[in-house]
């Protein structure tokens, strides 16, 4: 069984006891938080797909730590003008599983 959950913007495949990371929660670390906009969930073949969302449907999980993603280098040059910048940016994160799928 695995569902599709709109997170802070973004879509996810969701499934129990998987572990993902996201853009950083509001909750604490060891607090659930349950999302309630499922796009669809698929239990074994029988498939529900919202419109645009599944009345009904949660998803809950457990925020397991919050951590800051990998270091990206933005580098900007323009060629022959002697024109460099150079940017780093490192994403806040929470990493969080899925305890349960409600449909």
């Amino acid at each position: 069984m695995y569902a599709i959950v709109e997170i802070a913007g973004q879509q996810f495949k969701v499934e129990k006891d998987r572990k993902i990371f996201v853009n950083r929660l509001a909750q604490n670390e060891g607090e659930s938080v349950e999302f309630d906009r499922v796009l669809l969930i698929d239990n074994e073949g029988a498939v529900k797909i919202g419109a645009p969302t599944i009345e009904g449907a949660k998803v809950t999980a457990k925020v397991l730590e919050h951590l800051k993603g990998d270091k990206v280098i933005v580098f900007h040059k323009r060629r022959r003008k002697g024109y460099e910048k150079k940017n780093g940016h490192r994403q806040y994160l929470s990493q969080i599983q899925i305890e349960s799928i409600l449909g």
